[in-house]
């Protein structure tokens, strides 16, 4: 059975044709709902050193696509930091077990 990001994985070989992105040179809609989630994934593996989401060996094609997403200049731009999404993770967790 695939991993949904061996699905993902998949739908970026056949939607891009070889190019960039998965509607092929340049970003496009798809590319930014699924890159809205590159700063969490970061985030959660700052958190947790086992993980790795964006495998490099088990997804490639999305490794790289994630790369090239958030090497963007206008993306650069609007893209939260891991780190300060780690910290922001970590009051929620402090402020969910006080109450």
């Amino acid at each position: 059975m695939k991993t949904t990001l061996q699905q993902l994985e998949s739908a970026l070989a056949k939607c891009s044709k070889g190019k960039a992105f998965f509607g092929g040179d340049t970003i496009g809609y798809l590319d930014i709902a699924l890159g809205c989630f590159l700063s969490w994934f970061k985030a959660v593996e700052l958190m947790n050193a086992d993980v790795n989401i964006l495998d490099e060996v088990k997804t490639p094609l999305l490794a790289e696509w994630g790369n090239r997403f958030c090497s963007d200049d206008e993306v650069k731009e609007v893209m939260p930091e891991p780190d300060a999404l780690v910290e922001h993770a970590k009051k929620n967790i402090f402020q969910a077990k006080e109450n």
